[in-house]
């Protein structure tokens, strides 16, 4: 696909449309990826033939081979992004560029097809002006957006596929955690990602990974996991699915580096730039969890927060694991420069507040 004009999507006719009704009542209470719109974005990928036939067509179970190489071989990339009611009344969407590059980039990474970053933004944007009456307007609600892409080509040898899914489906949403402060079990068991592995892709495999150690968080009745290096089991790295920030006393900000085992994420890039412009100390360094343990038992550690397109910006309130548990700061999630971040970041996602940055983009 290498001009504008193939970049246009086929319009297919929903045959069962949800009724308007029964739409209303979803969205009243939709909680987090249990519901889905009516229709999906699809483009085929095939060797020498390129990205083609783009279309919008109703949302239904995708036809595959037995043999198909991501059935075998977990070549499959994703991205999370949201769209959102404005203040104005009208649909926008928070640096979709930026997951337009991610996933180019996960893609090259897994040795997929790339999808040009022009037929990502049209699909993405074209379903949402599709569905948009299925974005729901409650304070934290939005539209999330899955664009993932799979390998569809059927053989068994190891080797790159040659035929590719590009597909985006679309979930209204409320909030991803209940609300306040959530507990993370530190692992020590499991790592999520080594240097020059997948970590900095954001493949099915990496979540995969992390699974059995979620639900070990989950036993010990924590809400999140956070992972270790994958070397010394020493250094902070990332959550189950989502980046860490700590702050210390002196208000400054501390995150693990980028170094290929972490994601790099755009909310932690949207929170490094905000806090950055507003006078606070940022450094992206290593930060191992004893120190951690240690500046929470002495009060240096007054903050520490999640951060994601579900997640939004979520405090902390205690860290458990085999070393046993520290409260952070207060431990219930009333925390000033943790709200404050969260409140800015917020505005900016839905045209509430000014935005600089260029970051939010309309849609509909």
């Amino acid at each position: 696909m290498d001009s504008a004009d193939q970049f246009r999507f086929t319009h297919l006719p929903h045959p069962a449309p949800v009724p308007a009704a029964r739409r209303t009542e979803l969205l009243a209470n939709p909680g987090f990826g249990r519901v889905f719109t009516d229709h999906m974005a699809v483009v085929r990928y095939k060797e020498g033939q390129g990205w083609h036939n783009p279309t919008i067509e109703a949302r239904a179970p995708i036809p595959l081979d037995p043999a198909a190489a991501v059935l075998h071989y977990a070549q499959e990339i994703f991205e999370g992004m949201k769209a959102y009611r404005a203040a104005d009344g009208g649909v926008v969407m928070f640096r979709p560029d930026a997951n337009a590059r991610r996933f180019y980039q996960s893609a090259e990474r897994m040795a997929m097809a790339p999808v040009p970053d022009a037929l990502f933004l049209a699909a993405v944007r074209e379903l949402v002006r599709v569905d948009r009456d299925w974005i729901p307007t409650g304070e934290n609600a939005s539209l999330y957006l899955r664009p993932f892409m799979i390998a569809s080509e059927a053989f068994l040898g190891v080797k790159p596929s040659s035929e590719y899914l590009f597909i985006v489906i679309a979930s209204p949403v409320g909030s991803y955690f209940s609300g306040g402060a959530v507990s993370v079990w530190v692992s020590e068991d499991y790592t999520r990602a080594a240097v020059g592995g997948t970590g900095a892709a954001k493949c099915g495999g990496n979540y995969a990974a992390s699974l059995l150690a979620q639900r070990e968080a989950k036993t010990h009745g924590c809400d999140q996991v956070l992972f270790l290096d994958a070397v010394e089991h020493r250094w902070v790295e990332e959550m189950g699915g989502m980046n860490i920030f700590f702050v210390l006393d002196d208000g400054s900000l501390v995150t693990p580096p980028l170094g290929g085992t972490i994601l790099p994420g755009i909310t932690r890039d949207a929170i490094l730039t905000l806090a950055r412009d507003r006078g606070l100390t940022v450094r992206e360094e290593p930060y191992s969890i004893d120190q951690c343990y240690a500046d929470a038992a002495s009060g240096r550690l007054k903050e520490a927060f999640a951060c994601g397109t579900a997640a939004v910006v979520t405090p902390i309130g205690r860290l458990c694991g085999h070393r046993g548990e520290v409260v952070i700061g207060s431990g219930n999630g009333a925390d000033p420069i943790t709200e404050s971040l969260r409140g800015a970041l917020i505005g900016i996602q839905r045209g509430q507040n000014p935005d600089p940055y260029g970051w939010v983009q309309h849609v509909a």
